[in-house]
This record gives structure tokens, sequence and C-alpha cells, in this order.
């Protein structure tokens, strides 16, 4: 199928479009902007700046890809957006470009971004993440795979969320989440690891348990954190990859991590 441009729309001179790439009535693509194959932008659209949307992405009325960066730190340039294969951003979500010159705000593959979400400048998404509706990600926020964010929550600046996390509705999430755990509240605490999501994305029982065992080390059994670092490195289960994970980030924070309950 040839490229499909309504009558209504403003594509610049310049811009890039893949084939099959269809774009609505009244959407707009910067002079700077490359739209990967099969990519659908529907009525309203806008993706402007320097820009790079995957293929088989489809990106909803109202929202907006590359607008300039609400860091009042922004000195000019050419910073950007990268965005991945088959995401799907629903209505009136915007995405930011990055703040410094030659850099970018980036989103990887098969992500769902759903209506009024926010992802600021030099924001690192991962894949197979969604967001629900009003999820807003502050500036340098760093969200690996398989994360789910729930309703309305928001990340502080410089947050990280860690694989196959998830954070409740209306959390306000000032430090960082480890992998695994499911965090809420206002601000977030750890609850327990995220059981139901690891098992809907295949996590045998023994992954399961070095998970377990890891999340209990660090928030249950009464350690400081230098206590728990040393129980950790000398668990048995310490080399195996997942609690291996969960120690990394928790040893790499610079903002702290989410306390327990």
């Amino acid at each position: 199928m040839a490229k499909q441009i309504h009558p209504t729309a403003i594509v610049e001179a310049g811009a890039e479009l893949g084939e099959d790439v269809v774009i609505g009535a009244y959407a707009f693509v910067g002079a700077r902007s490359v739209i990967g194959a099969g990519t659908l932008l529907h009525h309203h659209a806008s993706v402007e700046g320097r820009t790079t949307v995957g293929a088989q992405c489809e990106i909803f009325p109202f929202t907006c890809i590359g607008t300039k960066t609400q860091d009042l730190k922004y000195r000019g340039g050419q910073p950007g957006v990268r965005i991945g294969d088959r995401n799907v951003l629903r209505e009136y979500v915007s995405v930011h470009a990055a703040t410094n010159d030659g850099e970018f705000t980036v989103l990887g593959h098969d992500n769902t971004i759903l209506a009024y979400s926010h992802i600021a400048h030099d924001c690192q998404l991962g894949s197979h993440i969604i967001a629900s509706n009003s999820v807003g990600l502050a500036g340098h926020v760093i969200i690996e795979d398989c994360v789910g964010l729930g309703a309305k929550c928001g990340v502080h600046q410089f947050c990280r969320i860690g694989a196959n996390a998830m954070v409740g509705a209306m959390t306000k999430v000032v430090q960082d989440v480890p992998p695994f755990v499911i965090a809420d509240g206002n601000p977030a605490i750890a609850r327990s690891i995220n059981k139901v999501g690891l098992e809907r994305n295949g996590f045998a029982p023994e992954r399961l348990d070095a998970i377990k065992q890891a999340f209990r080390i660090f928030y249950r059994a009464g350690h400081n954190r230098t206590q728990a670092f040393e129980r950790m490195r000398s668990h048995p289960l310490g080399a195996t990859g997942d609690f291996q994970h969960f120690l990394n980030f928790v040893e790499r924070s610079e903002r702290g991590v989410v306390a327990g309950r």
C-alpha cells in the first residue's frame, strides 16, 4: 500500500516518510522528522523537531511528539526524540525533545502510552511499558522494560523504575523503584513483589523464588542498606540473573530507593 496523506495534512519539505505511512486530516509532520513504515498518524497528531518514529506505530489525535523541551536550561541546538517500533500513543500524549544539543528523549519498542500522559525531556524508556491515563514523567526519568504505570502517577526527575515493576495509580514516586516490585502510595513505598505481573510475563517458580529472597533481604530482614548489600552479595542465589539485577539496581541508586512498608 502506498503512502496516504490527507489533503489537509501538512508534511513539510524534508520530512521522510516510510512505505505505507498514513497521515490523517490536519496532522503535522515537521521538516526534520522521520516516520517509519506502516505508521499511522491520526487526525490532528503532530510530529516535529528532530524526531524519528519507528515502524508500525499508531499516534492518536492531538498527540505532540518532538516539541521543544520545557527545561529552562535549554540553550538551543538540535536535541530530539527517538521512538522505536510498534508503539501506541493515545490522545493528547506529549513527548518532549531532550535539552542538550545532540541528545534524545528515547522510547523503545511495543509501548502503550495512554491518553494525557507526558514524557518529559531526556527520559529514557525501554520496551513493553504500559502507562495508564495521565501518567507524568519528569525530566531524565529512566523506565526499564515491562513496567506498568498506574493512572495519574507522577515520577520525579532523575528517578529510575526497574524492569517488571508496577507503580500504583495516583502514586508519587520521588526515589528509585527496584525491579520486580509493586510501589504504591504518596510518597511511594515498596509493597511486595509484582508476582502476578511476573507470572504473566512467564517467570518460572525458581526465578520468582530468587526475586522473593532478594526482596526479603532488602526490605524485610531489618538490615540497613550496607548490611543488606553484604547479605545479598553472599547469598546462594546472588549470582542468578534476577537477584543480581535487583542488587545492581539498588546499589547504583543516586536518589535513594523507595522505603518498604
